[in-house]
């Protein structure tokens, strides 16, 4: 017995019962439930493997204005730690306190990533030299500063309009001017919430390269004309400018500023984050780890930069083809593009979220069209740039119409392919009509290559980009294989033959000696000791584009059968992705990416960095074999996406990277431009949901998925079996339930059936 026990009164009994009620009673804590902008993380991708890293960019989804701070450093902009200004459209903004220097090498003050804040919506930070707190937010056609000056201290803010600009104060609180860049001119109308007292103009000077700005960021980089302003803030006053632009005129800045800008700065920043919960969260994902998440939405994020709607509040737009000021007619005018990159996921991707506004962008091409007479490829605010090869604008406008969408002027869409396909040239980083190797090219079907060692003398050849021979030919079947398509779709039969017979033009420069494709000279000679690994000099240019013929080999997604057949057949086409994987560099690996700058994220000569590979390794699904392309898919996900500053692989190239993983992430990707399908990998979360534009959902149910739980048992279609690893655009439009029961090891039996 415890002699120290004592017997339970009643009252203590009754005390407990009180404590216990109001203890039910009290208010439990909110836990903050985390919506999707939430899980965006803008800092990923921010320093590159080799090339270029992605930039925190504040905006709203496809916004016309990008948020950067402009600091001096390399492109991997994470790492400076120098920031010369703010961007806000055609002005560059930089807050300062004591004595006003016109060097930016003076002016630039440190800075901690530490203490920046950065998401979609909003973004901060300190310069340090001044002790001056910069917050920043971007609608679609204005950005909204807000500056915290430290008391006791001259407050200042330089304006730089760049070279040729022009920047005049209006009374005590307005600010207008332009700026000129690359000869687009920008106008800005700025609104100060305080009164200022300014400077008369000065010449500034850029003492360092500025990097980062965004799209439409400020210009000259610290140089050019400006005025310094001077405020009186009240102690814990914040000093705030709201400002518009617009590439049309400054009273169309000040309407677009209007539009955009309802409330005041926090006021705005909520509701730019509202925006991009709004576009995030058409999907919507369960389970997953956290990383996943934040990863899946940043991709997603980075999915929505570009292209850039540049409609203004008066209807109508600025065309950088004819340099003059057109009505946008009821469409929203984009740009801002390049169709090399995007074609293969991200504007699928975009077309699944938004197809009107994708229509929008088939529209915008077609002005383009009618102003320059070329259908662009890489369509731009200062005009269509020459960059790459194909024209890849043919697969994306055909994969919009194959998908059902089709507001649009079709036949006027279908005479700008048909005149790229037919009337201009196919060279590397050229625009123009048709050269003498053009014409070879129409007639044999290939792009000649030159012999090893031989010194290029046609002077329409790119002196750096070189000949790409053999991806020319591989890329252009592509499109012309879409076009083809159109064609019949249109009726046009004559057409449909040409086209088709264009798109088999891959099967002339496929070795079946060696089973790669291979560079063929005019002679019709395969060229004499070709290394599918090495040849080509720099990015394997003489041959192929950024890449080697391990990758370009399986470039052939309108025909896969057909590629499978030269093959042989599916074992040695399975060999080949097999070894494709686990082929090694033949030499360092310095020396390897030296030469192959692009192909970073390498898994064996698999490289998950640029976009050549994005369909490949979905191609086992073709070939009877759809458990690899889930071990695969897995694999890159896992090895080459991250959460950190290195967490993609590549250059993004505006979410073409990003795309693939949103998609792969989900578990499906569109192999074939211009085909109204989906293959299927393996997804990452337990369930996924598509809000799609007509009102319907689409959901993916991820049945004991897990990292281990991989692997296809079984699908179902809206309770029907799926006996292959696809389904139709019809089936996610229409809205419905894909079913996947996953499992840990290879359902060897799933899928296989591809006849």
């Amino acid at each position: 017995m415890n002699t120290f026990a004592k017997p339970v009164t009643g009252a203590f009994i009754a005390i407990c019962l009180f404590a216990g009620t109001l203890l039910a009673q009290a208010p439990k804590p909110k836990i903050k439930v985390k919506e999707p902008v939430d899980y965006v993380d803008p800092t990923i991708g921010g320093l590159g493997h080799l090339l270029t890293a992605t930039r925190p960019s504040v905006q709203l989804p496809y916004g016309m204005v990008q948020c950067v701070p402009l600091t001096t450093g390399g492109a991997d902009v994470y790492m400076n730690t120098k920031i010369t200004g703010f961007p806000a459209g055609g002005v560059t903004l930089m807050p300062i306190t004591g004595n006003i220097e016109t060097n930016s090498a003076l002016y630039a003050s440190d800075f901690d990533r530490d203490f920046e804040v950065v998401t979609p919506y909003y973004g901060s930070a300190v310069l340090e030299n001044y002790d001056i707190t910069t917050e920043y937010t971007a609608a679609r056609r204005a950005v909204y500063y807000r500056f915290a000056y430290p008391q006791k201290s001259p407050a200042h803010l330089l304006m730089i309009a760049g070279q040729s600009g022009e920047i005049t104060p209006v009374g005590k609180t307005v600010v207008t001017g332009s700026a000129n860049a690359q000869g687009v001119k920008t106008y800005f109308y700025a609104v100060f919430s305080k009164p200022f007292t300014a400077s008369s103009a000065q010449t500034f000077t850029s003492g360092a390269a500025a990097t980062g700005g965004g799209r439409r960021g400020g210009f000259g980089g610290g140089g050019g004309t400006g005025l310094a302003l001077d405020f009186s803030p009240k102690p814990g006053e914040k000093i705030s400018v709201k400002v518009g632009t617009s590439n049309i005129s400054l009273d169309e800045a000040q309407k677009n500023l209007m539009a955009d800008v309802k409330g005041d700065f926090d006021q705005t920043k909520l509701a730019n984050r509202a925006a991009w919960n709004h576009e995030l969260g058409k999907i919507a994902i369960e389970g997953g780890t956290e990383k996943e998440r934040t990863i899946f939405y940043t991709a997603l994020y980075r999915s929505m930069g570009r292209p850039n709607n540049l409609t203004e509040v008066g209807d109508q737009y600025y065309s950088g083809i004819d340099k003059q000021v057109h009505p946008a007619a009821g469409h929203d005018f984009y740009t801002g593009d390049n169709f090399w990159d995007t074609h293969r996921a991200l504007h699928p991707l975009q077309l699944l979220l938004d197809p009107k506004m994708e229509v929008d962008m088939v529209n915008s091409m077609i002005r383009q069209y009618n102003e320059s007479g070329w259908l662009p490829t890489c369509p731009t605010l200062t005009g269509d740039r020459g960059v790459m090869i194909g024209h890849h604008g043919t697969a994306f406008i055909t994969d919009v119409y194959m998908k059902g969408y089709r507001d649009f002027d079709v036949e006027k869409a279908y005479a700008g392919m048909r005149k790229n396909a037919t009337e201009a040239t196919v060279l590397p980083w050229k625009r123009g009509p048709l050269t003498d190797l053009d014409k070879f090219y129409q007639e044999k079907g290939y792009l000649p290559a030159l012999a090893k060692g031989e010194v290029e003398t046609n002077k329409d050849v790119h002196l750096s980009e070189k000949r790409q021979a053999v991806a020319v030919t591989l890329e252009n079947a592509v499109d012309d294989w879409c076009l083809a398509q159109m064609a019949k779709a249109l009726h046009k039969d004559d057409d449909y033959a040409l086209f088709m017979k264009r798109a088999h033009n891959y099967e002339l420069l496929f070795n079946k000696t060696t089973n790669f494709m291979s560079p063929k000279s005019a002679d019709g000679n395969w060229v004499a000791d070709f290394d599918p690994k090495r040849g080509g000099g720099s990015g394997g240019r003489d041959y192929f584009a950024e890449m080697n013929s391990w990758t370009y080999t399986f470039q052939v997604q309108q025909d896969i059968p057909g590629l499978i057949n030269l093959f042989g057949g599916k074992e040695p086409f399975i060999a080949r992705l097999d070894a494709l994987f686990v082929e090694p560099p033949g030499t360092s690996k310095w020396t390897f990416l030296g030469q192959f700058p692009d192909m970073t994220g390498l898994i064996g000569q698999y490289s998950a960095g640029n976009e050549p590979s994005a369909d490949v390794a979905y191609l086992y699904n073709y070939a009877g074999q759809p458990w690899k392309t889930q071990f695969r898919v897995r694999q890159i996900m896992k090895i080459w996406y991250d959460d950190r500053l290195l967490g993609i692989p590549g250059d993004d190239d505006g979410g073409a990277l990003s795309a693939w993983y949103v998609f792969s992430s989900m578990g499906f990707y569109p192999v074939t431009p211009g085909s109204p399908s989906y293959s299927i990998g393996s997804p990452l979360f337990k369930h996924i949901t598509l809000s799609l534009a007509n009102g319907k959902k689409f959901n993916i149910i991820a049945a004991n998925e897990s990292e281990r739980n991989k692997y296809i048992q079984s699908a179902k279609m809206n309770g029907k079996p799926l006996s292959g690893p696809w389904f139709s655009h019809a089936d996610l439009a229409n809205g419905g339930t894909l079913v996947l029961e996953m499992g840990p090891k290879a359902n060897k039996t799933w899928g296989t059936k591809v006849d």
